[in-house]
């Protein structure tokens, strides 16, 4: 099989075993890169040298007999909303292109440790704001699957990146289903971890209650040796949980054969209203039915709360936004622009930056958040969101005195074509109709690749209690198992043939 169609775990086991290097497979992923991203648009910078840097140290400390991390050579790509020092970072946003940042967030710390040579970082939605990559400063990314569609948002970069073979696996972000919903219709597995399980030190934050980095990968096993490589316990990180002693790749293990007698897994009614595009509650209930085979107990669960979630998390998010990017206006942080008449004040100077600097959506939340925030609407707005998040928290701890985990379409339709959305904020927003909740409560959730309509992939979340990321990784290799194989191989990756 092709270097950079085989999985983080088999790269790891060839490297180690000297039956490829570490250059060999860093310079077969910066090949295809260089091949293929031109079209794809999935990357916003590629580090060539840094990457064929940190392979060729990796190769020549094997040659010397020492020891090395277990996944020491397998290269991985990263959301550009993540800071990495030296590199451009620059959240998808005019704001801060050409931007360099001074640290490295402790994600990237911990992948430096791991030794994995960091290709590039990838293409977002602006601020992650977007669910289509298409609020992009730079430009969109396309789906490898379908170049004429989104690869999702707000990081489709790193999805797509994965989807075409640019990357084995890669870092993303999500605060309402930003790793989730583009994993979902670019056929990758895209994890959620428990809020606090992973740092979110030098990640660039949106929202800060909702933000949460996770894995992106091919297969649900390399998504757990991911989140486990990147996380831990963080003092720096005020919200970072302890460390704990499970071990996420063997439960990702025990899940792959998929015998789930006593099992109980539920599906949440509120969920399954109307909304889907055509195909993708088939895909949904064949998988419902491949589970039922193996000896799964499907429970019907009730969360009252669920309808009202998503206007609660476009309440919540659009605020703690809106006050996390008042830092950027010129003066601490962010490209600075003139005013072109009037005097020139810092109030000016402010009003001609943020107007020039900011897209469209990145405006249209600030200006929500701001307003949701002030002086008589607070307690209306805010506070009542923040009332419903609560009572999604309740229903959900409810649900899992019930059932071990929860199952549920991951996004509404397949990929849809650019521009179809664009102009109806509303109808993008509810791409995160069942992402939307796991944020709200903390909890984790991942997407694993569960067929196809019309070619395109479909995805099916598994969403579990808070700290049980083992089981959410256990019942998503269920998942993976019982999945026709072609739902996570895209056939054609620009042109080439199926």
């Amino acid at each position: 099989m092709e270097i950079v169609k085989k999985t983080a775990r088999e790269l790891a086991e060839l490297i180690r075993a000297g039956e490829l290097s570490s250059v060999e497979v860093t310079q077969a992923f910066l090949a295809r890169i260089e091949k293929l991203d031109t079209q794809l648009h999935a990357f916003l910078f590629v580090d060539k040298e840094g990457a064929l840097a940190a392979a060729k140290a990796v190769d020549a400390d094997l040659a010397a007999g020492k020891e090395l991390p277990p996944y020491a050579g397998v290269p991985i790509a990263i959301k550009d909303n993540i800071c990495q020092r030296g590199i451009p970072t620059t959240c998808g946003s005019a704001m801060l292109e050409g931007w360099k940042a001074p640290y490295d967030a402790t994600v990237v710390r911990n992948i430096k440790a791991a030794r994995l040579p960091i290709l590039g970082h990838t293409n977002m939605d602006e601020f992650a704001m977007g669910s289509s990559t298409e609020h992009s400063a730079f430009g969109p990314t396309r789906n490898p699957w379908d170049t004429s569609r989104i690869p999702g948002g707000s990081g489709g970069g790193s999805a797509a990146a994965v989807a075409a073979y640019l990357a084995p696996w890669a870092l993303g972000s999500d605060t309402g289903g930003s790793i989730r919903q583009p994993g979902a219709v670019t056929g990758t597995v895209g994890a959620k971890p428990t809020y606090g399980a992973i740092s979110r030190y030098g990640l660039i934050a949106m929202a800060s209650s909702l933000d949460q980095i996770g894995p992106v990968a091919r297969t649900v096993e390399d998504a757990a040796i991911l989140q486990t490589l990147v996380g831990g316990h963080d003092p720096l990180d005020s919200t970072s949980l302890p460390d704990t002693e499970v071990d996420l790749p063997a439960a990702a293990q025990k899940g792959k054969p998929a015998d789930l007698h006593g099992c109980k897994i539920g599906i949440v009614k509120e969920t399954l209203a109307a909304g889907y595009g055509e195909g993708v509650l088939e895909v949904f209930s064949n998988t419902l039915d491949s589970l039922r085979e193996r000896g799964a107990e499907i429970v019907e669960i009730s969360c009252p709360s669920f309808e009202y979630a998503l206007a609660a998390y476009y309440l919540i998010m659009p605020a703690e936004a809106s006050s996390n990017l008042a830092r950027f206006d010129g003066v601490r942080y962010g490209n600075r622009v003139e005013p072109t008449s009037g005097p020139v004040t810092a109030e000016t100077m402010m009003r001609a930056t943020r107007e020039a600097k900011f897209g469209v959506e990145v405006k249209r939340r600030i200006i929500l958040g701001t307003h949701v925030l002030s002086a008589g609407f607070y307690d209306s707005y805010y506070g009542s969101a923040q009332k419903v998040r609560t009572l999604v928290q309740r229903d959900l701890a409810a649900a899992f005195s019930k059932v071990a985990v929860l199952i549920s379409p991951t996004a509404p339709t397949v990929a849809f074509r650019f521009g179809e959305n664009i102009n109806d904020p509303m109808k993008m927003y509810l791409n995160d109709m069942t992402t939307i909740p796991a944020n709200l409560a903390g909890v984790p959730a991942m997407t694993i690749p569960a067929g196809l309509v019309n070619g395109l992939p479909v995805g099916v979340q598994v969403m579990a209690p808070a700290h049980a990321d083992a089981s959410m990784y256990e019942y998503a290799a269920a998942v993976e198992a019982l999945a026709p194989a072609a739902a996570s191989e895209c056939p054609v990756a620009m042109g080439e043939e199926k």
